[in-house]
């Protein structure tokens, strides 16, 4: 049985939110429309919200893996493709826009369920952001100004923790360190293990981290990205292209993105984007792989399989 806290409140008093996170073509997106599913069939009422950094541009509809119509099964699913392409969407910004729709979720009596793999959006949502002060502009200039072997020595004396950690030819974050501690008189490190504006202590926390075989991910990315391909990926892309948007835009910075592009610039054939991109997919689930297998909490439960229909059962009874 939970412990009452210090309020009297336990942590079943609190309102519940489910969590199905893990690397991209693990299968979440559908695994989140059978759990709501489940609820339903239990008497409740589930929404599920986006937890991905490319599910929220509108603009990227079929490289995002973005849910379809049919794919959502009159579930109601939230944060999807609510951001313009142009704009850039901030982890903190995505926490506040989460928060504003659990707590529309619970007033309205129905389970958020988070679906996603970003897995900086989850720790942001639960844990809270650093609250770091704004930077003297003065010191920024002056940080951002210094050759990049000053900058780090002068890392290595004023912040010798940060420095450590850093290659000598980080730039961008040596220079984010530097003007930190000139800034504030405090280490970035001080300002990390300062947080605020996580929900986690507020709430019933159902957590799964999906990490299936990695042999039946990787084909999982190769086939869907095929499919992408043949489903209008090109158009998407040649639709972002016409809008002459910045290349540092998150949007033309995704997956499949710069592939298709040099593709329809004649850069590449369609078998070397192809082939690009799902090499860049595998990497990319790799690396999500590692981190969820070594950034969630030890308490979380884990799938390890292959998700099909022999086992969904087995999974939707991890959420009671």
């Amino acid at each position: 049985m939970d412990k009452p806290s210090e309020s009297g409140s336990t942590q079943e008093d609190k309102p519940p939110v489910a969590l199905i996170a893990g690397p991209t073509a693990s299968g979440k997106s559908g695994l989140g429309v059978a759990l709501a599913k489940h609820y339903t069939r239990t008497g409740k009422q589930a929404v599920i919200i986006n937890m991905d950094s490319a599910q929220v541009y509108a603009d990227l509809d079929i490289l995002s893996a973005r849910p379809t119509v049919d794919e959502m099964q009159d579930v109601e699913h939230r944060l999807y493709g609510y951001i313009d392409g142009s704009e850039t969407c901030s982890a903190a910004r995505w926490a506040d826009d989460a928060k504003k729709q659990i707590a529309l979720a619970h007033a309205g009596g129905s389970i958020p369920i988070l679906v996603g793999g970003t897995g900086l959006y989850m720790r942001t949502l639960l844990d809270g952001i650093s609250p770091i002060p704004d930077i003297d502009e003065k010191v920024r200039a002056e940080v951002r100004a210094l050759p990049l072997t000053e900058s780090y020595a002068a890392l290595r004396s004023e912040d010798p923790e940060r420095a450590v950690l850093l290659s000598p030819n980080d730039t961008n974050r040596i220079s984010r360190a530097l003007e930190v501690v000139r800034s504030t008189g405090k280490n970035l490190s001080y300002w990390q293990s300062v947080k605020e504006g996580g929900i986690a202590g507020n709430i019933t926390l159902k957590p799964l981290i999906l990490l299936p075989p990695r042999e039946w991910l990787y084909a999982r990315c190769d086939q869907r990205f095929e499919m992408m391909f043949d489903n209008g990926a090109a158009a998407e892309v040649r639709a972002l292209v016409g809008r002459n948007l910045p290349d540092d835009c998150p949007v033309m910075r995704a997956i499949g993105v710069p592939e298709i592009a040099a593709y329809l610039h004649g850069d590449m054939t369609r078998a070397e984007a192809v082939e690009a991109a799902q090499t860049a997919t595998r990497q990319y689930a790799k690396r999500q792989y590692t981190w969820f297998r070594n950034q969630s909490s030890a308490e979380w439960p884990y799938w390890q399989e292959e998700i099909n229909d022999k086992n969904i059962c087995d999974i939707e009874i991890l959420f009671q």
